[in-house]
């Protein structure tokens, strides 16, 4: 294994990919988080393209970087406290140990090996939360909008995603997965220009408005003031409860920290889309590059 490279893990970048399932899990009591990354990265190498299937591992960064002794961006840290705007408005902390997050073509690949892969951590650690996500309408969210339209093209988005070179934890990535659900009845009791303004967004073709209100989720969520991520945002839940998972990297923990203090109301209105969604669950992964993680396999130079 060479030391110079740091290769990111390739589900971050996997576009295009139908469904998906998000597994989070909590070591054991008594657990060993050695043994839990064993296990993670004995899962992640051989089966990383069975049946069409990109699989992402992240830990906690408290356990990858304190106590494993990793490399890790040094100022990265759980989401271990609510984030709670002026009026109260709460995105609440459900942090945990780690995070295995499965992309496929049909949902049918990503149950087996996901099970699998439940099995395999079984001894070391539980499932704590689990979420399906599909596809909707090709590119849009549940609020009928297209969801993303910001995000950078691929060839510059490991610009965005990734721990530059030199620094700790090169060819990592921070995560911020979040849980939003929705309250259709009331957001579909909106007219359709009132949805956009509380987006800042055309409906049909997500173009900005130009007189977007200063609570737009446009306005609050700026990529040009708060700072750049790469957002892999998915459709969740059933029929009758439902929302967005939010699933955004960055190369550092700042720009996403900043985009949520916005979104409550911290240095600013509040959020207009919080008023339709509910964020329900919060957490940081820290997902380390394919050396980094495969220096815990069972056997770390099988190619």
């Amino acid at each position: 294994m060479s030391g110079h490279r740091h290769t990111p893990q390739a589900g971050i970048f996997a576009l295009g990919t139908a469904s998906h399932a998000y597994l989070e899990f909590a070591l054991r009591p008594g657990g060993d988080p050695a043994g839990l990354l064993r296990r993670l990265a004995d899962l992640r190498e051989p089966r990383t393209t069975i049946g069409g299937v990109n699989l992402v591992a992240g830990l906690r960064p408290e356990l990858w970087r304190d106590r494993l002794g990793e490399a890790a961006p040094a100022d990265l840290q759980g989401f271990d406290a609510p984030v709670i705007g002026p009026d109260g408005f709460t995105m609440p902390a459900t942090q945990f140990d780690a995070l295995l997050w499965l992309a496929g073509s049909a949902y049918d690949v990503v149950f087996d090996e996901a099970r699998a892969a439940i099995a395999a951590l079984e001894p070391v650690a539980a499932v704590v939360h689990e979420a399906s996500s599909w596809s909707y309408r090709h590119d849009r969210d549940l609020t009928g909008f297209i969801d993303g339209t910001e995000n950078p093209s691929l060839a510059i988005a490991p610009d965005v995603a990734l721990v530059p070179p030199g620094a700790p934890g090169a060819g990592g990535s921070v995560l911020l997965l979040q849980r939003w659900a929705h309250d259709a009845p009331a957001w579909e009791g909106l007219s359709t220009d009132a949805q956009e303004r509380a987006m800042g967004r055309t409906k049909a073709h997500s173009v900005e408005l130009s007189d977007r209100p200063e609570d737009s989720h446009v306005a609050r969520t700026d990529q040009e003031e708060f700072g750049d991520i790469f957002r892999r945002n998915m459709p969740y839940g059933t029929v009758t409860e439902h929302g967005t998972m939010f699933v955004g990297f960055a190369a550092s923990q700042a720009p996403l920290a900043r985009m949520l203090d916005s979104m409550v109301g911290l240095g600013g209105p509040r959020d207009a889309l919080t008023r339709y969604t509910t964020p329900v669950s919060g957490a940081y992964y820290f997902v380390p590059s394919v050396e980094a993680l495969r220096a815990f396999a069972s056997d770390p130079d099988d190619p």
